[in-house]
Parts: structure tokens; sequence; C-alpha cells
């Protein structure tokens, strides 16, 4: 494992079909709020939590049942002094099948201990694939981000003191 990159694992009873199929529907496991798709070699989708964390990602890599690399193309973070961190980085999904199970090995090629916001990002990665793509895939029903509620986004924000401007409050009605 490299350690300037993040990576966690998990290990499901499904098919490797099906756990490809999963990760590509990021609506279901990581926010609701995701717009554009995911799903072939240059589809772009972009990503917001309020102004807190906004990001554009673009599909550059699939081979069937054992890879998919998301290129960051763009980011920005409200609460950071680099507010560009995550651009040019990658989110890797590595997948091993064997008899009955499927290995999802993901990795964040870029996000390292040198990040301002690494503690808060792998807190969140880990409750994404961990419990809510594990939960999708075991389920059928992921835990996203919700659209127009309160969610795991709230919650670490919360705890690491991170507000939305005050703008951002006004025009979501919060």
């Amino acid at each position: 494992m490299n350690s300037k990159n993040f990576t966690t694992v998990i290990t499901v009873e499904r098919t490797a079909g099906d756990a490809f199929d999963a990760i590509k529907n990021f609506k279901a496991w990581w926010s609701e709020d995701i717009e554009g798709s995911a799903h072939a070699i240059g589809d772009v989708f972009f990503y917001h939590y309020k102004d807190i964390h906004l990001c554009s990602v673009k599909l550059i890599t699939e081979s069937p049942l054992e890879r998919l690399v998301y290129w960051i193309m763009e980011n920005q973070f409200s609460f950071t002094k680099d507010k560009s961190e995550w651009t040019n980085t990658k989110l890797i999904f590595d997948l091993h099948q064997d008899e009955n199970n499927t290995k999802i090995v993901f990795t964040h090629e870029g996000l390292t201990p040198d990040y301002e916001c690494y503690d808060i990002c792998v807190e969140a990665w880990t409750n994404y694939i961990q419990n809510s793509l594990h939960k999708l895939l075991t389920t059928g029903e992921g835990e996203p981000n919700p659209r127009d509620k309160e969610g795991f986004n709230a919650a670490i924000a919360n705890k690491w003191r991170i507000r939305a401007s005050i703008r951002q409050d006004m025009t979501s009605g919060q």
C-alpha cells in the first residue's frame, strides 16, 4: 500500500459486475445531489455540498469488472487555505472477485497527509465506502448524502466546525 494515498477496502458477497454497477451509481452511495453521469468513459459529473465542497469528476479508465478510475478535474473547498486540494487527484476502484465475494479496493490517489483536508476526507471516504457503498451492495440501499436534508455531510461539517457561507445558508433556507 502506498502511504501517500488514502486506501480503504471492503469485501462483499456480490459479483464483480454488481460491484462495478454500484460504484458507478454515485447518487446511490455518495450524494443524491450529484449532477451528470459516471457511466461511460469521458462522462463528467458535478458533486457539491453547499459551498463547502464542489468538484467536477470525469471517468477516465474503465476495465470492465476490474477497475474504474475517476479524475478530479476541478475542486474547491471552502475550509482549506489551498481551495483546490483534490484537483488532479484520482478516485480508483480496483475489483477482485473470488468464488463468492468481491473485494473492492478504493484508493484516492493524491490524497496525502500533507493536505489540510486529509483527516476530514479520510473520515468522509471511510463512511462512504465502508458504510454507504457496502450497504448499497449488501442491502440494496446505500446511505448517500440526502438531497435537501441533513445527512452525513452536515454531521461531519458540524464536527469539524465547517460552515457554509452566509449567502449559501440564506439561499438554502437554513
